[in-house]
C-alpha cells in the first residue's frame, strides 16, 4: 500500500485524469479529499468508496477564499495533507494570438496558473507543519513546447512548470517535494475538445494526425497518467523534486 495512512488533496478530481488518480490513490490506501467545480462526479465516488476513505468539496480554484476553505475542509476531515495534486485546468478556445479574446486569456490563466499558485499558497503551510510531503502539478506536453493556435493554453502550462521549479527550491528545506506531470495526448474530454477545435479550424482529422505523429502510435489512457502521479506522490520518489515528468508516448522526444 504505497499511500497507506496518507492524506491526498486533489483538485480537478472530477476530470478524466482526476477520477483515475482518485481510484488509484484509494486503492493504495490513501484518504482522498476530492475538489472540483461541482460534486456531480465526486460525490458518487464518496458513496462508492466510503466517507472514511473519501470526501468531496466544491471549489472554484481561482477564488482565494474557496481554496483556503478547501484546504481547511481537508484538514478538518482527515487531519492534514501529505500529498497535493494540483490537477484542475481548462483548455480554453483554439485560435491564433490575434484571434483569441482577452477574456479567454484571462480565464485560462486564472484557472491554470492562479489556481495552482493559490493551492501552493494555502497547502504548503499545512504540509510544512505536518513534516513534509509531495506536490504534483499537472502541466502538459504543451508546457515544454509551442504549437500554433494554442498560445494561451501552452503559456499557462509553461507557467506552472516555472512555479514548480521555484516551489521545489523554496520548500525542499521543509521536506516538501514538488514536480510536474506533463501528459501528452490522453483520451479525455479535454483532449477531445482540443481536437474538435483544431478540426473546426483546419478541416483536418487532427486525432489521426496526432496518433501518426506520436512515436507510440496511440493516445494515452488516464490510468497511465495516474500511475505516474502515484509514483511521485509516494515515498518511492523520495529523492525526486523540481523535475518535469513526461507521459506522452514520446511526443517530446
Amino acid at each position: 500500500m504505497k499511500l497507506e495512512n496518507k492524506v491526498v488533496l486533489i483538485t480537478g478530481a472530477g476530470g478524466g485524469i482526476g477520477v483515475e488518480a482518485v481510484k488509484r490513490f484509494v486503492a493504495e490506501g490513501a484518504k482522498v479529499m476530492m475538489a472540483d467545480i461541482g460534486t456531480s462526479v465526486t460525490q458518487p465516488m464518496v458513496d462508492e468508496f466510503g466517507s472514511h476513505r473519501c470526501a468531496c468539496v466544491a471549489v472554484d480554484v481561482t477564488q482565494a477564499d474557496q481554496v483556503e476553505n478547501m484546504v481547511k475542509a481537508c484538514v478538518e476531515t482527515f487531519g492534514g495533507i501529505d500529498v497535493f495534486v494540483a490537477n484542475a485546468g481548462i483548455e480554453g478556445a483554439i485560435g491564433s494570438i490575434i484571434e483569441t479574446s482577452v477574456e479567454n486569456f484571462d480565464q485560462v490563466m486564472s484557472v491554470n496558473v492562479r489556481g495552482v499558485w493559490l493551492g501552493l499558497h494555502y497547502v504548503v503551510p499545512v504540509m510544512r507543519d505536518g513534516g513534509g510531503g509531495s506536490i504534483v502539478i499537472t502541466s502538459s506536453g504543451a508546457g515544454v513546447k509551442g504549437s500554433p493556435n494554442t498560445a494561451v493554453y501552452n503559456s499557462s502550462k509553461h507557467a506552472v512548470v516555472g512555479l514548480m521549479r521555484c516551489a521545489a527550491l523554496e520548500f525542499a528545506g521543509f521536506g516538501i517535494r514538488v514536480n510536474t506531470v506533463n501528459p501528452g495526448p490522453i483520451e479525455t474530454r479535454m483532449m477531445n475538445s482540443i481536437v474538435d477545435g483544431f478540426n473546426d479550424a483546419t478541416g483536418l482529422d487532427f486525432k489521426t494526425m496526432i496518433e501518426a505523429g506520436t512515436p507510440m502510435g496511440r493516445y494515452g489512457q488516464p490510468q497511465e497518467v495516474a500511475n505516474l502521479m502515484l509514483f511521485l506522490a509516494s515515498d518511492e520518489s523520495s529523492y525526486c523534486t523540481g523535475s518535469v515528468y513526461m507521459v506522452d508516448g514520446g511526443n517530446a522526444t
